[in-house]
């Protein structure tokens, strides 16, 4: 339905989460069938150093260490290679592109929401990993991991300054083997957490709010308003969103609150279509490449829940396709967005495969909201601010005063300004 680009590439412990199936931005994914993919098109590489610059220097380079450092058990040719292709694109200021070895970027094939990893979503916060959640039954949860723990070393290593999509890399891995994580948390005491992985299976869409029951700021049960958290975008994640907006508008629900607090993204096309299920025209997405021409993605007629008034929740960890979905409804007059500022990324990525096996995921184009507005590094502005947010340590699920602004928007208890265009003011 919508080919032109496929991921988004967010940094999960798990699916999307420990499998760096995703990282915080849009991949176009032309492993999963575009007739158009380049991804395995070999580049000449006799064009490069063309210009005034002979890269043929790099492995003069390393052929004097080779012959004449004074320690050459410091010489590893596999860090050497890694550090020199990291060096590189490190100069572009982009975390958007990126290279991935052999053996990581063949464990990070397959976003289905079935994964192999610790079970936990991630995000990067002030060049720390954040834990944002731990999957209910992974063993994430079960080595005690909560939100806001932060990750210090992966096997004695510290990672603290590396990019989420390395940390990600690091932190994954085959079912049955174990990672040892040196774990700071929100108290400040720190402990080293042994973790076997395992196989994990995910559903992107669950109802229970926290706390167990939906419930305004008096404690009165909001049995007229359907909650829906959406943890991230899988395979599976339009189905199950359909199931439950359709319920919620064909048995005359006041309202839905759609929870996109710590989604950080997922699949392209099923962002999209999540997206359509609540519109039945009107812009989505606009895509803009490096001349600047633009490819708008349209709502299709008809739709799941074309009616129901919508509530979303945002946080300071949605992100990418969360950002996506909240923008499209905003923009189009859908929702109102509740919360606090959204992460910012609004880059297109696309994976190609490399001769070693690795791949390089490239920056190649940006999104804009339906208004035209870029969000990269921005956000998306709430139009009620409300915190503590679900991931402030002063949260109480029993007492979420972000969900009790969206009762009482959808109850009709306040007066609420026309949305505005989604864009941090």
């Amino acid at each position: 339905m919508y080919k032109a680009a496929a991921w988004i590439v967010t940094g999960l412990l798990g699916v999307v989460l420990l499998a760096l199936v995703f990282t915080l931005g849009y991949v176009s994914n032309d492993r999963l069938g575009d007739e158009d993919s380049q991804s395995n098109t070999q580049i000449d590489i006799g064009d490069i150093g063309s210009g005034d610059v002979d890269f043929s220097t790099l492995e003069q380079i390393v052929a004097i260490l080779q012959e004449e450092y004074v320690d050459d058990t410091r010489l590893d040719e596999q860090l050497l290679y890694e550090a020199a292709i990291n060096g590189l694109l490190d100069s572009l200021a982009d975390t958007g592109t990126f290279y991935v070895d052999p053996t990581s970027y063949e464990l990070s094939l397959g976003p289905s929401g079935s994964f192999e990893g610790i079970g936990a979503t991630v995000n990067e916060q002030d060049d720390n990993i954040v834990i944002v959640t731990p999957f209910e039954g992974s063993p994430a949860e079960a080595a005690g991991l909560v939100p806001g723990d932060v990750i210090l070393a992966v096997d004695g290593e510290s990672i603290i300054g590396w990019t989420l999509d390395r940390a990600v890399l690091k932190v994954r891995g085959p079912q049955g083997s174990e990672v040892t994580l040196t774990i700071q948390h929100l108290d400040g005491s720190k402990e080293d957490v042994i973790i076997v992985r395992d196989e994990i299976r995910v559903d992107s869409v669950t109802t229970a709010p926290p706390g167990g029951t939906l419930q305004d700021e008096d404690g009165n049960e909001a049995s007229d308003i359907q909650y829906m958290r959406i943890s991230q975008f899988t395979e599976r994640t339009p189905g199950e969103v359909e199931v439950v907006a359709r319920e919620a508008e064909e048995s005359g629900k006041r309202g839905l609150i759609i929870d996109l607090r710590g989604n950080p993204g997922g699949l392209f096309d099923e962002t999209l279509e999540t997206t359509d299920l609540f519109l039945d025209e009107g812009v989505m997405l606009i895509e803009v490449d490096e001349e600047d021409n633009e490819l708008v993605y349209r709502a299709s007629d008809g739709g799941a829940a074309l009616n129901i008034p919508v509530a979303i929740l945002m946080g300071p960890l949605s992100a990418s396709g969360s950002e996506v979905l909240a923008a499209a409804l905003k923009d189009n007059g859908r929702a109102i967005i509740i919360g606090e500022t959204s992460f910012g990324k609004g880059t297109v990525n696309r994976a190609r495969e490399l001769g070693d096996g690795g791949a390089l995921f490239v920056t190649i184009r940006h999104w804009l909201t339906p208004k035209g507005v870029q969000i990269d590094g921005v956000g998306i502005t709430p139009d009620v601010e409300v915190t503590p947010g679900l991931f402030d340590p002063l949260y109480d699920p029993f007492q979420d005063v972000q969900i009790f602004s969206a009762i009482d928007h959808l109850h009709g208890l306040e007066a609420t300004a026309e949305p505005t265009p989604a864009a941090a003011q």
